[in-house]
């Protein structure tokens, strides 16, 4: 075959949508173990993540309304909806819809994109809506009108176990820690291969420092998803923690609270 004429894979812009934020979070409640400055500040912000390539968009989580935001403490921000339509987008426009996990910040408003193909863990599933729900700690973070939402939604096919390939260049690789089936998605971006990495680090000093978030199924799945993370990422600033303020600061806002990641 002629050099010249070789296929040339797909590369995807992605966008990170801040629909909400925590200003008063303390840093002691960022980490498992606590240090000397954990009356200081550490914000939260509230993120889903767009991928857009040629023929293909992809939504990365589907965030919060601003009733249950509110509701828990935080502070709403402007609707998904509105999000993407800085971008030209509405709702009917999504082609898939990825759901890392199905924590109350992460799986709202999945009636909104009917028409898109639904990927999920089915482990995910599994513990959202099983036995272990019975335990306050682990069910705390679940609204259960999101989990019924997504019940009704799903269909086999959005059922997945372990790495699948949602579409060239962009896959979905299952870590567990933070919840029993949380997935990461590892995309081929214009800056490289870049990892949105969810809620398995919220905060990238998560990973660089070995100090998981306390919110975690399993500490060990989510030591070893930090590793995960690094290797499927072409370097470590390519790996987006799932609610770093930081994303503002590094990174262009191309509208009000959309920030382009490549």
């Amino acid at each position: 075959m002629d050099p010249s004429l070789k296929r040339i894979p797909p590369t995807y812009e992605v966008w990170a949508l801040r629909f909400g934020t925590f200003p008063g979070r303390r840093r002691g409640e960022n980490f498992i173990f606590h240090g000397g400055c954990d009356d200081d500040l550490m914000p939260l912000d509230y993120y889903a993540w767009l991928i857009r390539g040629v023929d293909t968009s992809v939504l990365v989580d589907t965030g919060a309304t601003a009733d249950v935001l509110t509701r828990r403490g935080r502070t709403p921000l402007s609707p998904l909806k509105d999000l993407l339509g800085r971008l030209g987008l509405r709702p009917g426009d999504i082609d898939h819809v990825v759901l890392t996990h199905l924590h109350w910040d992460h799986a709202g408003g999945v009636s909104l994109f009917p028409d898109a193909q639904l990927h999920l863990q089915a482990r995910e599933l599994e513990f959202a809506s099983g036995h272990l729900m019975r335990h306050r700690v682990l069910s705390e973070p679940f609204e259960p009108e999101d989990i019924e939402a997504v019940q009704r939604a799903v269909t086999p096919a959005a059922l997945h176990t372990g790495h699948v390939t949602v579409a060239e260049g962009i896959e979905l690789h299952q870590l567990g820690g933070h919840t029993a089936g949380l997935q990461v998605v590892r995309v081929r971006s214009t800056a490289g291969w870049m990892v949105l990495a969810s809620d398995a680090l919220h905060f990238d000093e998560n990973r660089t420092s070995g100090n998981p978030f306390p919110i975690v199924v399993s500490v060990a799945d989510m030591l070893e998803g930090h590793r995960t993370c690094e290797r499927l990422a072409d370097h470590a600033g390519l790996i987006i923690a799932g609610h770093d303020p930081s994303i503002r600061v590094n990174y262009p806002a191309i509208a009000p609270d959309v920030f382009k990641l490549a």
